[in-house]
């Protein structure tokens, strides 16, 4: 059965890919996360709003494993990862960007993604040099078409544009077949031509890949997200559909300073 068939199935059947049941995290006295509960269907695209020190960086920490939970239960597909380390999480088909860049610099595109590839592939320890036609680098340059870097294989990555650069990192997370993408500020530093692209790029991505985005830019974010989940003080205090949250009156007041044109 093709995944377009098997995805509407899941949905139906009420299957999640991401749940959060009353998750918290402390440093100490102070409580990053408070009681946060979140299901997020397969195949959804979710994004996660709020201003500096909400806990959105903090719940990406603890959704990847890069902190655990001091209190709930995450599931992943159905599978409990709250006490699993966070490469456990990434075989199991989690991933994540990051704010800032994790690229080497010195390497060409499609050696960064090439490696990502290799990184979650069972012959990842292996010496071997990599055949130019062999399935890993075929799955690198697959993956650079997608996030509309082909053109550019060959470039060292320190050459690229900001933007170029976030493309990349994007090709870095479809490496290896994810089920479930966390995007950290993608469109951060980028231009509004840049911008145009990354959303070209997130909504072209396969249906059944879903993603959380954490965004600032809240135009990039409506427009790649089917549902909106507000963030404050640690804690989820608002959810909804795109358009009802850019014309909430407390949304606008809080965040967005006033009314959003």
């Amino acid at each position: 059965m093709s995944e377009r068939a098997v995805l509407p199935k899941m949905l139906e059947a009420g299957a999640f890919a991401l749940e959060l049941s009353g998750v918290s995290r402390r440093f100490g006295a102070l409580a990053a996360l408070s009681n946060v509960t979140l299901r997020i269907a397969v195949g959804e695209r979710r994004a996660v709003l709020g201003s500096n020190g909400a806990g959105k960086t903090t719940l990406f920490n603890v959704v990847t494993g890069d902190f655990m939970a001091t209190a709930g239960r995450i599931r992943f597909f159905g599978e409990d990862i709250t006490a699993l380390p966070a490469h456990e999480r990434t075989r199991l088909g989690l991933r994540r960007t990051y704010q800032i860049s994790l690229l080497f610099s010195r390497l060409t595109v499609v050696d960064n993604v090439y490696l990502a590839c290799r990184g979650v592939s069972r012959r990842r320890l292996s010496l071997l040099r990599p055949r130019p036609s062999g399935p890993v680098m075929e799955q690198a340059f697959s993956i650079l078409q997608a996030v509309r870097l082909d053109d550019v294989a060959n470039v060292e990555v320190a050459l690229l544009s900001h933007g170029q650069k976030r493309q990349l990192e994007i090709g870095m997370a479809l490496a290896g077949a994810p089920r479930f993408i966390l995007f950290d500020e993608p469109a951060a530093g980028l231009s509004p031509a840049e911008r145009e692209d990354l959303v070209a790029v997130l909504n072209a991505l396969p249906r059944h890949i879903g993603y959380i985005i954490i965004e600032h830019d809240l135009d990039v974010a409506l427009r790649v997200a089917s549902f909106v989940s507000m963030m404050h003080n640690g804690a989820v205090f608002k959810e909804g559909a795109p358009e009802e949250i850019e014309s909430d009156p407390e949304v606008q007041q809080i965040y967005l300073g006033g009314a959003h044109a």
